[in-house]
């Protein structure tokens, strides 16, 4: 990820990719297993869904519990915002009409059978945990975002890792 400047209010996006050699309806069932996203992640700990939901479906809830040396733990709840099975998921995060972040799963399939997978994720617009760090140095809002979308991107890249193992085993 290369340096951009961009503030927190510029709404800041990453995205990682990787070929995965399954069809897209194997790498379907891994990414729409919610539950099963914290064994993919060091900040992810557990997810929940709610209201008596047990999968994606636009509309679905569910409350993610994430643990961050920096940021401590917190729990945030999502809502499924897109929903076309084998082919995209997405959810936003808090608030749907002005949620902390966007997070959106992409599978497209290849002529030979297998997925391309992408996810990609919003910054904002709305106020998250990381807002506080940027309250209490502003002068350092550029690279406090900079710094954090790279971790982000980081850890997408891990968990398309995991995705990739998982529907190629």
């Amino acid at each position: 990820m290369e340096w951009t400047g961009a503030r927190y209010a510029d709404k800041p996006t990453a995205e990682v990719s990787t070929f995965i050699e399954a069809p897209p309806e194997r790498v379907w069932e891994i990414v729409a297993d919610i539950e099963l996203m914290p064994t993919m992640s060091d900040e992810l700990q557990r997810v929940e869904w709610l209201d008596g939901a047990t999968e994606p479906a636009v509309g679905a809830r569910f409350v993610g519990h994430s643990k961050h040396p920096d940021l401590g733990e917190w729990a945030t709840t999502s809502q499924v915002i897109e929903c076309e099975p084998g082919q995209v998921l997405a959810w936003a995060v808090e608030d749907v009409d002005n949620p902390t972040a966007i997070w959106r799963f992409r599978l497209m399939p290849t002529d030979n059978g297998g997925t391309e997978l992408s996810q990609w994720m919003q910054m904002g617009p709305a106020r998250s945990g990381l807002s506080v760090a940027i309250d209490r140095m502003p002068e350092k809002e550029q690279k406090i975002v900079f710094v954090r979308m790279r971790e982000i991107e980081r850890n997408m890249t891990v968990t398309l890792e995991h995705i990739k193992k998982l529907a190629e085993s």
